[in-house]
C-alpha cells in the first residue's frame, strides 16, 4: 500500500488513493496506523474516492476509528494531494471535492512555480439550528449557552461545518486543560452524536487565538472546521468582524463569513511530509 504523510498546521493525516471505495478494514486500518509509536502517526487518514458529483470524494478516518463528515484541514491536504499527482489538469488552479458531510466544497488553489503554496475552501453555509447541528436543544440558534461539567459551567455557542462544534470563549485559550475538559465535553449528553470542542479568547475584532480537542481525535495543533466555527461564533456573539486571522497551536488561518451568499471560506497552507510503501 502506497501512502502519502501530509499535514495542514500540523494536524497531519495519511493520504490514500487508487481505492473505488471506502475499505471494509478502514477502521481497523486507522487505529493501526495512525498510532504513532507502532504505526505511521496521523490524527486521521484520510481516502480519495471517485464522484459523481466532484473531481473526488474524500472519506475520513480518525485515529479512534471513527468516520468524520468533514475535515478543513484535511480538505485542503486533499486538493494539494490531487494536484501534486496530477489527478486534474494543472493548467486549472480549481476542483471540488464532496464531503460526506458538506456536499461537494470548490476549492482554489495558489500555485507558484508550480508548488501549491495556499489553498482557499469555500466550506459552504454554517449549520446554526440546535437540532441540526445536532445538540438536543431544540433552539434556531445556541449563542453562549450554559453547560455545566464536574461542577464547572461553561457557555458554549453550537455550529455546524458539515461537522458539530462546541466554541466557548474564555479569557485565556492556550492555558486550558483540554485533556480535562475535551472529552467531558466531547460526550455530553448535550450533542448526541458528540462534539468538537474550541476554545477561543478574542484579542481584537479580526483575531483570535484557538485551541481544539477534536472528536475522534483529542487535541490537535489544528482543525480547519474549528477555526470557522470559531469564527461563525465570534461574529454570533458580537466580539469579532466576519474576516478575521484564527491563530491555532499549528499556525493560522485565514477565515471569513461571506455576508453576500453566507458561506465561510477558509484559506490556509497544505504540505507533503514524505511518502512511503506499507
Amino acid at each position: 500500500m502506497d501512502f502519502t504523510k501530509m499535514h495542514g498546521l500540523g494536524n497531519d493525516f495519511i493520504v490514500l488513493a487508487g481505492h473505488d471505495e471506502l475499505p471494509r478494514d478502514a477502521s481497523e486500518l486507522a487505529v493501526r496506523l495512525c498510532d504513532r509509536h507502532f504505526g505511521i502517526g496521523a490524527d486521521g487518514m484520510v481516502y480519495l474516492l471517485p464522484s459523481q458529483k466532484a473531481d473526488y470524494r474524500m472519506r475520513i478516518i480518525n485515529s479512534d476509528g471513527s468516520e468524520a463528515e468533514q475535515c478543513g484541514n484535511a480538505i485542503r491536504c486533499a486538493a494539494k494531494y490531487i494536484y501534486d499527482h496530477g489527478m486534474v489538469d494543472k493548467a486549472a488552479t480549481g476542483l471540488t471535492i464532496e464531503t460526506i458531510g458538506a456536499g461537494v466544497q470548490p476549492v482554489q488553489l495558489s500555485v507558484t512555480d508550480g508548488r501549491v503554496t495556499a489553498v482557499r475552501v469555500d466550506m459552504g453555509a454554517p449549520v446554526l439550528n440546535g437540532l441540526e447541528v445536532p445538540t438536543v436543544i431544540d433552539a434556531e440558534r445556541i449563542v453562549s449557552y450554559p453547560v455545566s461539567v464536574d461542577g464547572q459551567e461553561f457557555r458554549f455557542t453550537a455550529v455546524s461545518m458539515g461537522n458539530p462544534h462546541c466554541v466557548i470563549f474564555t479569557e485565556d485559550a492556550l492555558q486550558v486543560d483540554l485533556y480535562k475538559w475535551g472529552p467531558e465535553l466531547e460526550n455530553h449528553p448535550l450533542f448526541p452524536r458528540r462534539i468538537n470542542v474550541e476554545f477561543a479568547t478574542v484579542h481584537s475584532r479580526d483575531y483570535a487565538d484557538m485551541r481544539v480537542w477534536e472528536r475522534g481525535a483529542g487535541p490537535t495543533l489544528a482543525c480547519g472546521t474549528g477555526a470557522c466555527a470559531t469564527l461563525v461564533a465570534g461574529v454570533l456573539n458580537g466580539l469579532m468582524d466576519r474576516k478575521a486571522t484564527v491563530s491555532l497551536k499549528g499556525g493560522d488561518l485565514l477565515i471569513e463569513w461571506s455576508e453576500a451568499d453566507n458561506h465561510v471560506y477558509m484559506t490556509g497552507p497544505a504540505e507533503t511530509v514524505f511518502k512511503g510503501t506499507l
